[in-house]
């Protein structure tokens, strides 16, 4: 065996990339939860995006995209990170070897597709997917991937298949590492921060289409479909909705959860009560939009009639839980 980090300890996580980072800054030394690093990086938001297509339907996304953690972990808290892309998949595996031979825990993403560990049921054209690489041997790699129990082992040729997989979100192999253990963090001062930040993406975006504007801009585009669509048109977009919503990695729902449980840590942190009550209202956001992905699926499946306006309905109350959360984290002291 060759290239082996020591003590590393995979860790299961509810989403790839706040997993990858919550074990990545763990294991160097900042034991942080995936839910405090995801809130730090301020990465909770939503975005109805019809320019761009995913399976030839209208991308949505209920975060910021891929890399944005990775990103906003650097600003917020100065993390000393690394990131690098390839033109060949020769230069990109070559340079993987040599950061495990020297010690480094190496992220990657890929896509979830050719992973051959996902179950087939599991599998997607997703290029955004986040892994651990901690080891290699017998011509392969040791992944700790966030979104499974245990560590798996990945042949070279498929784990270069995933990483340089063509089409939308494409990574070009692209790895990152910490270059530098990462420095004590402030937490009072950096929530405080991420708060206000997030808040600004998700009440004061400038498009209608991004934010808590965007939440609503799409039930009334629901409403419109309804009426100009056929009806089999309309039922393939709602199993699109809540494919995005549910099983491609962007978790509206979950993501709600996730960042609820971020302002109750982030409450215990600065003993603050307006911040418990903020978790539970996000809370609430995340069951509202658990309650439009099961409406909305029994309709793509015909199994309820198809109600566009009660759609619509629900949309707007995951919106207006949302605003009500974001208008309290607005009286946070600064």
């Amino acid at each position: 065996m060759t290239g082996m980090v020591q003590s590393f300890v995979h860790r299961q996580s509810a989403h790839c990339e706040s997993g990858v980072m919550s074990s990545l800054l763990t294991h160097y030394g900042l034991p942080i939860s995936e839910a405090m690093a995801f809130g730090l990086a301020g990465c909770l938001a939503f975005a109805y995006l019809p320019m761009f297509k995913i399976a030839g339907q209208p991308l949505i996304s209920y975060r910021m995209p891929p890399g944005a953690i990775r990103r906003g972990l650097r600003r917020r808290i100065g993390v000393r990170m690394v990131a690098e892309r390839f033109r060949r998949p020769a230069d990109g595996g070559r340079r993987l070897d040599e950061l495990l031979d020297q010690g480094f825990l190496v992220g990657l993403q890929a896509s979830a597709f050719w992973l051959p560990y996902f179950p087939p049921e599991m599998r997607f054209h997703f290029n955004a997917h986040n892994l651990l690489v901690y080891g290699r041997k017998h011509g392969g790699y040791l992944v700790s991937d966030p979104i499974f129990e245990a560590p798996h082992f990945c042949d070279r040729a498929d784990l270069e298949r995933a990483r340089f997989a063509t089409g939308a979100l494409a990574s070009r192999g692209l790895l990152y590492y910490l270059t530098a253990p990462p420095l004590p963090v402030d937490y009072p001062r950096a929530i405080r921060k991420a708060i206000r930040a997030n808040r600004r993406i998700m009440t004061g975006a400038p498009l209608p289409i991004i934010g808590l504007r965007g939440i609503r801009h799409l039930g009334r585009n629901l409403v419109a479909r309804e009426k100009m669509d056929d009806p089999q048109r309309l039922r393939l977009f709602l199993a699109h909705l809540v494919r995005m919503q549910e099983e491609i990695g962007t978790g509206g729902a979950g993501f709600r959860f996730l960042y609820a449980c971020f302002l109750q840590e982030a409450a215990r942190e600065l003993g603050s009560d307006l911040l418990h009550e903020a978790s539970a209202r996000m809370t609430q956001a995340g069951d509202l939009w658990r309650e439009f992905a099961l409406r909305a699926s029994k309709m793509s499946k015909q199994r309820q009639p198809m109600d566009a306006p009660l759609l619509n309905r629900l949309l707007n109350d995951c919106a207006d839980r949302e605003q009500s959360t974001w208008a309290l984290l607005g009286r946070l002291n600064p």
